[in-house]
């Protein structure tokens, strides 16, 4: 749940989950718990359900009553994957992390059945390089598009970032440092386009800082040995906290990029539809 959920209008009446047509329902087929605040999930795929790398639908559980309790995630896994994988965080008081954490292999979840955002690669125009800038859960998208074949085609470079405030939160590391690039299907594709840039906020670590501080003062640029934002040849994909996204966008206008969208490509996306939950 990339670190933020849909606020989902409340339903006036209950549903029938099968027979409204609003949801797959799916079966857990992997857990992974990453720390006592983060984990990920994988379920089967109905092979209905299409949907470009990096968007997100709504994930859920039945409730008592027989409705819905769903939220926006982000899918984790490519369009390709014959499985849909999800990373979230847990909410001790959450009305649904604080009952999706305890998910175990067999159990159903709510899939929706309509995948939506502006995270894909048509939101943007023609460009050199990809810069994919995460915090927290807010790497999904990325998980998804970092394993998509139709980025390589386009981008001569691909970077990954991802600011989290611990180092144990650092998730997904060894894929992007070792598994990419050792996959039979996928390695020899990406071969030494895909660049891992991991910060740490609270803790030590070899890159320290928000991921906008390490911008603004070109840090990122040098450790990456890559030149700064250029809007002629970058293009940048955005998600995360809403503090943080608000500040990344306002680095990106004042450099004069252009926001994109799916009737309009520009310099750089964003995911708009989350809030703080």
């Amino acid at each position: 749940m990339n670190d933020v959920s849909v606020v989902q209008p409340a339903l006036k009446a209950p549903v029938s989950l099968k027979a409204s047509g609003a949801f797959f329902v799916e079966t857990v087929t992997w857990v992974h718990h990453w720390t006592d605040t983060l984990f990920s999930f994988r379920t089967t795929r109905d092979p209905a359900l299409r949907f470009s790398s990096g968007q997100f639908v709504m994930v859920g559980l039945a409730k008592e009553d027989g409705k819905p309790l769903v939220r926006a995630y982000s899918i984790a896994s490519p369009s390709w994957h014959e499985e849909l994988e999800f990373y979230s965080i847990k909410v001790p008081d959450g009305p649904l992390t604080s009952r999706l954490q305890h998910l175990k292999v067999g159990d159903e979840v709510l899939i929706g059945r309509k995948p939506t955002g502006t995270l894909v690669l048509d939101g943007l125009k023609p460009g050199k390089r990809l810069y994919m800038l995460g915090t927290g859960t807010g790497l999904a998208p990325w998980l998804s598009l970092a394993r998509d074949p139709e980025v390589y085609d386009r981008f001569e470079t691909v970077v990954v970032t991802h600011t989290v405030r611990e180092v144990g939160d650092l998730n997904y590391a060894a894929l992007f440092e070792h598994d990419l690039a050792a996959d039979e299907i996928l390695g020899e594709m990406i071969g030494d386009k895909l660049k891992y840039y991991p910060t740490v906020t609270r803790e030590d670590f070899r890159t320290k800082g928000r991921i906008t501080d390490l911008i603004a003062s070109g840090q990122m640029f040098r450790d990456l040995g890559l030149p700064p934002f250029n809007p002629a040849e970058d293009r940048i994909m955005l998600c995360g906290g809403p503090s943080v996204l608000v500040d990344l966008k306002q680095q990106l206008l004042d450099l004069g990029y252009v926001e994109g969208s799916l009737a309009a490509p520009g310099d750089f996306v964003l995911e708009r539809a989350f809030v703080e939950t």
